[in-house]
């Protein structure tokens, strides 16, 4: 009798999926099948609650009024724009911010790599209010840097420097830039060096490096960053609640209204299709890229 673990790599890697010869035979399982149960969880918490939602708002009647109000209302229109501004803004800022820090962790750290991808991600250890009262805590009209501004006698009145656009998204980019510079430094310390340095060699300068190797290289890292800061800053709730004090209004605010004040659930719930439909078409666009560029059958 053939001992299987003298039995070539082939045959033991065909005999997967289908049993195993012999007196105490297992069948061994096809890998979805552990993946079963969380598929399982996603589609009856996930996707069947989104898949109601837009049943029930594409019904005749008030549903499909919320639509026309929500296309063609130019207030409306505006809270989109808005939403959809605000995450560009903060999604620009991380990568020109982002970009440096994930370049020097992959390039320049050494052995102190550990230590700043450390002090990058210790802050996603704490929660986002924390971090959000933070910021209030810095900026607070009888906060840090106005006492200290006081002291020096730089002003003579306290500052208002929360509750507007400014903060809100220096509190948002405060959040994300890890998740920009974590994908940007994975795929840049899958370059090779040789690269660069061969092209040093034939007398290229480092800025016509880093334009014609460094960065196309990582155009892949730099998508999936700017994609995923996107998606995050278009959800985000809790940061513009306590630090925009409702001067600056965007659809999770919006939504969080319609629920709480007003009541009108069909609306809110038109307006969380809004927000789905466009992380969808982000994820769309994500695979897109991936797949031109050839990383991804």
């Amino acid at each position: 009798m053939t001992n299987r673990a003298q039995m070539p790599a082939g045959v033991v890697a065909g005999s997967i999926g289908r049993p195993l010869g012999g007196r105490g035979a297992r069948f061994v399982t096809f890998p979805w099948v552990a993946a079963l149960p969380a598929i399982l969880f996603l589609v009856a918490m996930l996707v069947l609650p989104l898949a109601y939602n837009v049943q029930r708002t594409l019904a005749p009647g008030a549903a499909l009024d919320d639509y026309r109000k929500l296309f063609f209302d130019s207030f409306y229109l505006n809270i989109s724009f808005n939403t959809l501004a605000l995450s560009a803004v903060v999604t620009l800022l991380c990568l020109v911010l982002g970009y440096p820090i994930a370049y020097y962790i992959a390039r320049v750290a050494g052995r102190w790599k550990g230590l700043v991808v450390f002090l990058l991600v210790a802050p996603l250890l704490t929660s986002i209010i924390m971090r959000t009262f933070g910021w209030r805590a810095l900026l607070a009209r009888r906060g840090l840097v106005n006492t200290y501004l006081l002291d020096l006698g730089l002003i003579d009145a306290p500052l208002r420097m929360t509750n507007g656009p400014a903060i809100v998204v220096a509190g948002l980019v405060h959040l994300f830039i890890p998740f920009m510079v974590l994908s940007i430094a994975a795929v840049l310390q899958g370059q090779s060096e040789r690269l660069e340095d061969s092209a040093r060699i034939l007398g290229a300068g480092r800025v016509s490096v880093f334009c014609r190797i460094t960065l196309p290289l990582s155009l892949d890292g730099v998508a999936t960053g700017t994609i995923l800061v996107f998606m995050l800053t278009l959800g985000s709730f809790v940061t513009l609640q306590l630090l925009g004090g409702g001067a600056f209004q965007t659809l999770p605010l919006l939504i969080y209204q319609q629920f709480q004040a007003t009541q009108d659930l069909g609306f809110a719930t038109v307006l969380s299709n809004l927000l789905v439909v466009i992380a969808l078409a982000c994820m769309w666009l994500q695979m897109r890229l991936i797949r031109r560029r050839g990383t991804q059958p």
